[in-house]
């Protein structure tokens, strides 16, 4: 079976799809920039601009990444649901096209058959430079589809996966309109639907895409390896808060099911912190984390 769908239609549906998903929110984003030159941002703005950010955020790490990618924990069907949502209000792809991309990126980690590894287009600056541009969002213009039944067969056979998954567009609406009713409601003005819907829907959007893709590019580049993994993937202390733990990459690369990736009592691992919550109020269980012994036995030797 192949690992990508070859379909000429469907990948130039795809193109056309990802150059406006990339576009729309960078648009926003720098009219959010002028705006905030011009007029500065508020309280509210800022408010809904953090908390849109965090939910899809989380969505994506703790639901998409940790739980359906992995099953790093097991919880409740309401909480599979609600981060299932979140996570496609982020507008990355639905979850079952997320999660087949990304067990692809782990069975062929830096070598043919990643689809957003920075190490696969050339030698010296040149390719060092097409790489990153690649794997920050490159592959995602390119519009190329994973093979789901091969890599995400167990969430297309789950009925209210499945479903969640083909009501994607009605996420991404959603993920827009809240945003905006919020700040329509708390101005009581047309004005601050638009602003609410700039500032929790698209520039939201457009920092959720950077800092995720970053992982791809720059937490495959520059950082630190502490584990023999047989890849290029590099913890990256910058962007652990905003990426919610997921830029110690050369921890999950190591082990990829554990829930909790910041391995470290230092590395600030934001996701990891929601999961143990859950686990304490009983909406979270079988949380798989490694053995002390298991990490020290994998890390490289000084």
């Amino acid at each position: 079976m192949k690992i990508r769908i070859e379909s000429k239609y469907l990948q130039n549906a795809y193109k056309r799809l990802s150059f406006w998903v990339v576009l729309i929110p960078t648009i926003g984003a720098l009219i959010g920039l002028r705006l905030f030159f011009q007029s500065g941002i508020s309280a509210w703005e800022i408010g809904l601009l953090v908390g849109m950010y965090t939910l899809t955020a989380l969505g994506l790490e703790v639901g998409f990444h940790r739980y359906f990618s992995h099953h790093a924990f097991q919880t409740t069907t309401a909480i599979r649901i609600m981060l299932a949502i979140l996570g496609s209000m982020a507008v990355g792809g639905g979850v079952i096209y997320w999660v087949a991309h990304h067990r692809r990126h782990h069975q062929y980690t830096d070598r043919f058959g990643d689809l957003h590894s920075p190490h696969l287009q050339g030698d010296g600056i040149g390719g060092r430079l097409r790489g990153l541009w690649h794997a920050h969002v490159g592959w995602i213009l390119q519009g190329e589809i994973t093979n789901s039944m091969l890599f995400a067969k167990d969430l297309l056979r789950d009925p209210i996966i499945a479903r969640i998954n083909q009501l994607q567009p009605i996420w991404v609406v959603l993920g827009l309109v809240i945003p905006a009713v919020l700040g329509g409601v708390m101005t009581e003005t047309s004005i601050g639907v638009f602003r609410g819907f700039l500032w929790g829907g698209l520039v939201r959007i457009f920092l959720v895409h950077q800092f995720i893709w970053s992982t791809n590019s720059i937490c495959h580049v520059y950082g630190s390896r502490p584990f023999n993994t047989g890849d290029r993937s590099t913890n990256n202390i910058w962007l652990a808060i905003p990426t919610f733990g997921q830029s110690w990459h050369n921890n999950h690369h190591a082990f990829p099911n554990s829930a909790i990736v910041g391995l470290e009592w230092w590395q600030i691992d934001p996701s990891a912190w929601v999961i143990r919550a859950l686990e304490a109020v009983g909406l979270a269980w079988n949380v798989k984390v490694p053995k002390v012994a298991t990490i020290e036995s994998k890390k490289i030797k000084q």
